[in-house]
């Protein structure tokens, strides 16, 4: 007799994707509001049920075991799949449009999974998405021309009452070059206009260990910046995991380390339906 296959409690799944999003139990437990014994309890119930070691924990961190690593996509997936059908019968078909203005680099390596999940479960909300630099879209929301915007910070207790923190980044420095070397003359700063949080991180890290650095190219663009750093014209800096391919990272011993930067939702409050479920998406998927 075929053994029965199993089915998967979606509720084990989502603590499970929460986990693996967050790299802590605690903050899963906040993000999904249970408390953490309960979160601990449907993992174990996960683990058992599948036959298989999902998470490796240690007093600092939690992290993937190769199984777990496997078994992401496909709950990621199953979530996906979840939250477009019951958005789809429970709530009544939305039109309109939604004004979103976001960092370019962010744009093009977080938020694409992001939106098209969105757009399969509201396929009549058409999204209008700007990229610019953090100031621009500052001044465009304050002008009333974006519904959301997704806005760079300084992580302090000023800046978290102004918009809802979604993100946190770690910055690096990125180099044309395997091995960086600036010939004990000042070291060349490819960045973007000021204001802008990572010229500002550069210099400030720069300065405290007393280096010298002068800008030698200021680009608006993320890809004209990413060229010129191609090009040898100088160092930048991009949050870890948004290094493209052909730029290094610079290690500990070449440059100082820099400070870790922030993304906050901002929104108006007087949302429309669609521009608040899109609000309620971002949070729910970048946590």
């Amino acid at each position: 007799m075929p053994r029965p296959l199993l089915t998967l409690d979606l509720d084990l799944v989502r603590s499970f994707v929460a986990i693996a999003t967050l790299g802590q139990f605690t903050l899963a437990a906040l993000r999904l509001g249970r408390q953490q014994s309960t979160i601990s309890l449907q993992i174990a119930r996960l683990e058992t049920a599948l036959g298989a070691r999902l998470l490796e924990r240690s007093p600092r961190a939690v992290r993937l075991t190769p199984e777990g690593e496997r078994f992401l996509p496909h709950a990621q997936r199953l979530l996906a799949l979840n939250d477009a059908a019951v958005a789809e019968l429970s709530e009544p078909a939305m039109i309109g449009t939604v004004r979103l203005g976001t960092p370019e680099d962010f744009a093009t390596t977080h938020l694409p999974q992001v939106l098209a999940r969105f757009v399969q479960a509201y396929p009549a909300v058409a999204l209008e998405v700007t990229c610019d630099l953090t100031l621009n879209l500052l001044e465009g929301f304050r002008e009333g021309k974006f519904d959301l915007v997704l806005a760079k910070r300084e992580p302090d207790a000023r800046a978290a009452r102004e918009g809802l923190k979604v993100w946190r980044e770690q910055l690096v420095w990125v180099s044309g070059e395997a091995e960086f070397d600036h010939d004990d003359g000042p070291v060349r700063l490819v960045v973007s206009p000021e204001p802008c949080v990572y010229r500002k991180r550069a210099t400030q890290a720069l300065d405290r260990v007393g280096l010298a650095w002068r800008v030698a190219y200021t680009c608006g663009a993320l890809s004209g910046a990413i060229a010129a750093v191609k090009a040898g014209l100088g160092v930048s800096v991009l949050p870890r995991d948004m290094v493209p391919e052909g730029l290094h990272v610079c290690g500990a011993a070449e440059l100082p380390l820099l400070d870790e930067t922030e993304i906050a939702l901002l929104d108006h409050g007087a949302l429309s339906l669609p521009a608040r479920r899109l609000k309620e998406h971002i949070v729910r998927a970048l946590g």
